[in-house]
């Protein structure tokens, strides 16, 4: 098990500097003066001549990105152009109402997910199974995006049931969470349907193996053999994609706050993009992709530690 960790944080690491060496060619790579792209056209040569040695612009390449690795490394990711703020503060004040759409809505799309995915299988071709299969072909196919305006002119506008834009009030937990329900159902509602259809093709495979029948014939009743046994092989493939879902659901959250005004990761990268803010954009995808491969290593490590087979084979 120590050795499979080692490997997989290596990888991780290096998935994490091969981000970094993207993201600091980007700013070289598009066309013009990086400083005058950041502060616009109307900048004068003295502010442009401040700012590119503020950002060490005025230094070779290389040297520029030795500083960058520096001061990434030292959890400085630089400096907002406008507010003249740290990047990483900004980031950080974000990153937590990021964190709670996503695991709202990744949480509900397990709870439904996974025990309907184990009906399914346990009544296959059921009416039950049948249903079960139209609804999560449904949901995969409807995009987030889609989701997120319809939610919010039926149950915002129209009924007027729950609050349509924001993130609540500050120290209110209740309004807090009020205003989480739409934006979570609208990212969760397409993982209901991968998780139902996952759970399913697994449970289906492990329920003929060999020790589940000896199960069955030993007495054991079927909530023992379905839950105590099959579910806890079955399982496994899907820890795998809700820590690929993770990934998932941070592009569909940029679309779930910005329609729904909500403060997060996704929205202030929209924001910095069209602000041409190339630091807090480097700074937030810097954040949101190392946050990914922490979740996807800690998926992969979970799975490992339940089957022996996955590390022996790595």
């Amino acid at each position: 098990m120590l050795t499979y960790l080692m490997k997989r944080l290596g990888l991780a690491v290096a998935v994490i500097c091969a981000v970094v060496v993207v993201l600091f060619s980007l700013l070289h790579l598009i066309p013009g003066d990086p400083a005058t792209i950041a502060l616009g056209p109307r900048a004068t040569p003295e502010a442009i001549a401040r700012y590119a040695a503020k950002m060490h612009l005025d230094e070779p390449v290389w040297m520029q990105f030795l500083i960058y690795i520096q001061n990434a490394v030292q959890g400085d990711l630089g400096v907002d152009v406008f507010s003249d703020r740290p990047v990483a503060a900004i980031v950080g004040e974000r990153l937590g109402f990021t964190l709670a759409l996503i695991t709202t809505g990744l949480g509900w799309a397990i709870l439904l997910g996974v025990p309907l995915g184990c009906l399914a299988a346990v009544r296959p071709n059921s009416w039950l199974d049948r249903i079960t299969g139209v609804l999560s072909v449904g949901t995969i196919a409807v995009p987030s995006f889609l989701v997120s305006i319809w939610a919010l002119l039926i149950f915002a506008v129209t009924l007027k049931w729950l609050p349509a834009i924001g993130a609540g009030e500050p120290g209110d937990t209740l309004d807090q969470l009020t205003h989480l329900v739409l934006p979570a159902f609208a990212i969760g509602l397409s993982w209901v349907g991968y998780l139902a259809r996952m759970v399913r093709a697994s449970m289906l495979e492990v329920m003929g193996e060999n020790y589940i029948r000896s199960a069955r014939a030993f007495g054991l009743t079927p909530r023992k053999v379905v839950y105590g046994y099959a579910l806890r092989v079955a399982i496994l493939p899907t820890i795998t994609l809700i820590g690929m879902g993770f990934g998932g659901l941070i592009s569909s959250a940029v679309f779930a706050e910005i329609i729904f005004a909500r403060p997060g990761i996704g929205k202030l990268i929209f924001d910095a993009v069209m602000a041409r803010n190339f630091p807090i954009v480097q700074g937030a995808v810097l954040v949101a992709t190392s946050l990914y491969i922490i979740i996807v290593l800690i998926s992969d490590l979970l799975i490992a530690w339940s089957d022996p087979r996955v590390r022996e084979n790595f």
